[in-house]
């Protein structure tokens, strides 16, 4: 590729393939399109079998790439009055949540598509390369097109406005270069989310085998030349209670528990501090601490328990109960066994459905230090947590490739169009 950083050609894009030099078109994608809208398929009507059918819903959830290449969803009614697709369509939604979100175009490869309402449809007039406009209308034109956007709680986008949207174009090859470029870093993007979600599933599944219940003597699945019965005991047996305050309001790090991040910064995570300035009263944790929110949800229906990895020392309102590990338990161990599902069999006992208030388990710190858990020896421990480590340090590199993949992404839409 050939790249123009100053852009001294203004009719050109910075990055371009190096055997087209004409200048690119401007035009009003009316004078290159018609415009028409989709048909009211409801979720509801969606089936197992029947000819395949786009949502306008699915495009911000199901598809999440320009292109629409395989369609997931399918429907039974009669196809008489509704409309169908062409292959090169691009389509874009009519009414979002709000002006960013409905610049969402895709465009569909596959003719005879049902497509839904609230659905504008694009046609553009051959032989320009609907993916080529899917990505410049997604990229470079979005904010133009959330500027044309209409309305408050509701936001509205009407084809007549689209027709007045200024985009830019080269010849017919030069759209089909960029268009079978950018498709081809879209998929590989897919595969390495896959990837991702495949380890994931795997790294969750080997937790629920690797770990027992309070009642079970041993996991399902036992690592080679393990043996022995796991022992029951109550937390406070492998665990020492932090009720360190932070007296002279030294650490100003105020966490607070996120279900990805882990017990993280306040300030990174809301992009403000929401505790008040008086922090005397709060925990003072340290690196590789352990904090138990009773605030339970859908993810974590027992609360959740996250281990301070990201910073040195931070403080946690007294509302959590915290804790750190004492010799007899591998703090690798404990972090993974609380990522799953088999501790929450100790909460339960104490805490049923019943005893919930406000979004709170009604249990006291005593209750919790009481559960009762079921953990093998020190050796065992060591060797589960270096399996299941090595498993998250390999996502953690493969979602450090698919960052890059998206920057490229990010990179060539920036600079592939003007």
């Amino acid at each position: 590729m050939t790249t123009d950083k100053h852009n001294k050609r203004p009719n050109v894009p910075p990055l371009r393939f190096p055997e087209f030099t004409e200048p690119w078109e401007t035009a009003k994608l009316g004078a290159i399109a018609e415009f028409s809208k989709g048909t009211g398929i409801s979720k509801e009507q969606r089936s197992e079998t029947g000819l395949p059918c786009i949502l306008y819903g699915e495009l911000y959830t199901t598809y999440t790439n320009e292109v629409i290449e395989e369609v997931v969803s399918k429907t039974d009614l009669d196809p008489t009055d509704l409309v169908k697709s062409q292959k090169n369509d691009v389509i874009i939604p009519s009414s979002g949540e709000t002006a960013e979100d409905i610049a969402t175009a895709r465009c569909v490869t596959s003719d005879n598509v049902l497509l839904g309402g609230d659905l504008n449809i694009i046609r553009l007039v051959e032989p320009n390369d609907g993916r080529f406009m899917s990505y410049q209308l997604n990229g470079i034109r979005k904010y133009d097109i959330a500027k044309i956007a209409q309305g408050v709680s509701v936001v509205h986008l009407y084809g007549g406005d689209l027709k007045m949207l200024s985009v830019t174009f080269p010849q017919s090859p030069e759209q089909k270069k960029i268009a079978d470029c950018i498709s081809l870093l879209d998929r590989r993007i897919s595969v390495q989310s896959g990837l991702i979600e495949d380890l994931k599933k795997i790294k969750k599944h080997l937790m629920e085998q690797l770990f027992c219940q309070p009642k079970e003597k041993s996991p399902r699945l036992r690592l080679v030349g393990m043996s022995g019965e796991w022992k029951r005991v109550r937390l406070c047996d492998v665990v020492q209670r932090v009720t360190t305050r932070n007296k002279t309001n030294e650490c100003t790090r105020v966490l607070t528990i996120a279900a990805q991040y882990g017990l993280i910064d306040q300030q990174e995570f809301f992009n403000k501090q929401i505790a008040s300035s008086d922090l005397t009263t709060y925990y003072l944790l340290h690196r590789g601490d352990f904090a138990y929110n009773k605030s339970y949800s859908s993810d974590y229906p027992w609360g959740a328990v996250k281990r301070l990895d990201n910073y040195d020392e931070g403080v946690l309102s007294s509302l959590y109960i915290c804790f750190c590990p004492n010799k007899n338990i591998d703090s690798d161990f404990l972090r993974n066994y609380f990522e799953s599902t088999k501790w929450y069999r100790g909460i339960s006992e104490i805490s049923g459905e019943g005893a919930r208030n406000h979004g709170l388990l009604n249990m006291s710190v005593d209750d919790y230090f009481n559960t009762t858990h079921r953990f093998p020896s020190i050796e065992e421990q060591r060797c589960i947590s270096h399996l299941l480590n090595a498993f998250a340090h390999k996502i953690l590199n493969e979602e450090s490739i698919l960052d890059k993949l998206r920057s490229q992404k990010s990179y060539l839409l920036n600079n592939m169009f003007i």
